[in-house]
């Protein structure tokens, strides 16, 4: 190549020029196609100065490759440009414009999850008879999740399908119980607590079983501690959540840290009759001496709730899938 650097750069810069001068006579777009392909084709006049680098010198190349990039990327822009303008010109687009006589957009509202506000209705009635809330973390060792709570070494409860074990001798609680023996290990008698929280098992999901749910337990330690106090308590507990016409009784169970142990029921109507709430029962002693408490000295009660059945049953949900599904419609009801 004979041309010198400083004349090949004047004959870009008339390229630039000419690709100007057609762009403005550009009409359609075959004709805005037919441009780039001029100057941006294989075959087009800027792929022909990129040849022409390997002649240079060294020390010209670089000016030559950097005002062809340039150029490159000006030409690149100019033709997005007027696709852009014939586009909206075919379509028929007019300027935009806002029209202050038109109604205003009604945003959207979020909507406490129904599962959250029974929650809260139920510390709130827990608080007024003088509970306080009590908190714990969601791993947990064996010793707290069942040993210290009485459960025997073959229970179900501790098999491989039921329960979610980490490395380390660690586990996702089952229950919130363990709060319960966190408390009476930092806090001498009385104690009158509740600990709500989130609770895991190892259940499919389905219309009744998550492996995520939510619950409630209660504990009460003092002296002269009764099986009346607990029935009192629950009774009022239960007519302040369902109504005060709600009719209550009490069933015989089994749990392995509290004896004796029986299970609620509420009464809701002709076709759906008796239902169980929750299970509850005298402390047993083992678990009073585990945590150094004098069983002889102080007696207590426990109860356990499943906030995600009670919030079925209070607002007939028929699927405890739709506490976690997040559908504004389905949350847009409570």
């Amino acid at each position: 190549m004979s041309d010198s650097i400083d004349t090949v750069l004047e004959k870009l810069q008339d390229t630039g020029h000419s690709f100007e001068d057609d762009l403005k006579k550009v009409t359609t777009a075959n004709e805005l196609e037919e441009t780039r392909i001029k100057y941006l084709g294989r075959k087009g006049q800027i792929s022909q100065y990129f040849r022409q680098l390997g002649s240079l010198s060294p020390n010209d190349r670089p000016k030559l490759g950097d005002a062809l990039n340039k150029l490159k990327t000006e030409i690149h822009s100019k033709l997005e440009n007027a696709k852009r303008s014939l586009d909206s010109n075919q379509n028929g687009s007019k300027e935009e414009y806002l029209d202050l006589t038109l109604p205003g957009a009604k945003p959207s509202f979020g909507y406490r999850n129904p599962l959250l506000q029974v929650m809260d209705e139920i510390k709130d009635i827990f608080r007024g008879m003088g509970f306080r809330i009590e908190t714990g973390p969601l791993v947990e060792n064996e010793y707290y999740n069942f040993t210290a709570l009485n459960v025997p070494e073959d229970h179900p409860s501790k098999d491989l399908q039921d329960t979610f074990y980490l490395e380390h001798g660690l586990l996702l609680r089952t229950h919130t119980s363990p709060v319960q023996i966190r408390t009476m290990e930092k806090q001498k008698p009385p104690i009158r607590i509740i600990a709500p929280g989130r609770c895991f098992r190892k259940d499919t999901p389905d219309a009744t079983h998550s492996p995520e749910f939510h619950q409630v337990e209660g504990l009460v330690v003092d002296t002269h501690t009764s099986f009346k106090h607990l029935k009192g308590t629950l009774f009022a507990f239960a007519q302040k959540l369902f109504g005060p016409e709600t009719k209550v009784r009490f069933r015989p169970s089994f749990f392995p840290f509290t004896e004796p142990s029986a299970e609620m029921d509420i009464y809701f109507d002709e076709k759906l009759g008796w239902l169980e709430i929750l299970g509850s029962g005298m402390v047993d002693p083992n678990v009073l001496s585990g945590v150094g408490i004098d069983p002889k000295k102080y007696s207590g009660f426990a109860f356990g709730m499943g906030v995600e059945r009670i919030a079925m049953l209070k607002y007939r949900i028929d699927d405890i899938r739709h506490f976690y599904d997040n559908d504004l419609r389905f949350l847009a009801q409570f």
